[in-house]
């Protein structure tokens, strides 16, 4: 258990989305058995946050719809002409013969698959406005940001927020995944890539709220889509006082960080949706699994 200093506070609402943290110290990742080596996850280290404030959920497509619409912005992905979607989406036509990644050929390129069409141009997102949207760059993220007057969450502000005050647990409700037998976020279940029983309801996207939320209020920290974060991307941790106070990365790199995982993610190859545990992405790249969360200063 935590000392009292290193305890957050409870939660309080800010405004419609948002919700008020009042920081503190708190242990910042983890020495987990299943860490994924070369993440840097580790080593577990004391860092503080200052006050701040964070959305609840991810931005959906409803939500960046209304920015689209008063600002007329084009995602990276609608400049390009195209976006990765996964193969198990597509009707034969489309994945035969389409470009795959060699180190993941369960993605497909798609032409025309955008934020608004995710699986491609016979796609769209009418009965998913309550989804996050995805097909969005790091970018992409960060004008929706700007727009909305916010910007995105460090990447210690987005632990810090997504361990709900629990020091050190695997996940944001506790130690288990399926506690009881019951389903807390969307991810693979059955034989990746080939077979999804769907056991927690969801081959794809679900809505940002579909499972409980931790206990500061956030839904989604595991599983579902990935969220950027502010960060560049680097696998090495300062250890001098200064870096432990509200640390924000690097200062430059070619990859920028991402945090909790996706639909897609299962034991077998990409246990990330713990909460210790972090990739990377290229800021320009965007797929049908990478959304984002927001934050502000408090």
């Amino acid at each position: 258990m935590l000392p009292t200093a290193l305890r957050p506070a409870s939660p309080m609402v800010s405004e419609p989305g948002l919700v008020s943290l009042p920081g503190g110290w708190f242990r910042m990742g983890g020495a987990d058995r299943d860490a994924n080596r070369g993440d840097g996850e580790g080593p577990v280290r004391e860092v503080l946050v200052s006050p701040f404030r964070i959305g609840t959920g991810q931005v959906t497509n409803a939500e960046f719809s209304a920015f689209v619409a008063a600002t007329g912005y084009r995602t990276g992905a609608e400049r390009f002409g195209w976006s990765f979607v996964f193969a198990g989406f597509l009707p034969a036509a489309l994945r035969r013969g389409a470009q795959r990644p060699d180190a993941a050929p369960w993605w497909c390129r798609v032409d025309g698959a955008t934020w608004a069409s995710p699986e491609g141009p016979a796609s769209d997102v009418q009965d998913r406005a309550t989804h996050p949207v995805v097909h969005v760059d790091h970018d992409d993220a960060r004008a929706y940001c700007s727009w909305a007057g916010l910007r995105l969450p460090t990447e210690a502000e987005w632990e810090y927020a997504a361990r709900g005050g629990l020091d050190q647990a695997r996940y944001p409700w506790g130690e288990q995944l399926t506690p009881d037998g019951e389903h807390r976020c969307n991810i693979w279940q059955g034989r990746f890539p080939t077979r999804n029983t769907m056991e927690d309801g969801f081959a794809g996207t679900c809505p940002v709220e579909a499972f409980a939320p931790n206990a500061l209020g956030l839904f989604g920290t595991s599983g579902n889509v990935w969220e950027w974060c502010a960060d560049w991307w680097s696998t090495e941790h300062p250890s001098d006082p200064a870096s432990l106070r509200d640390p924000a990365g690097p200062a430059s790199g070619s990859s920028r960080v991402m945090r909790g995982g996706s639909y897609l993610c299962h034991e077998s190859y990409c246990n990330r949706y713990r909460v210790a545990a972090r990739t990377s992405n290229d800021p320009g790249s965007s797929s049908g699994n990478v959304g984002f969360r927001v934050a502000a200063d408090h």
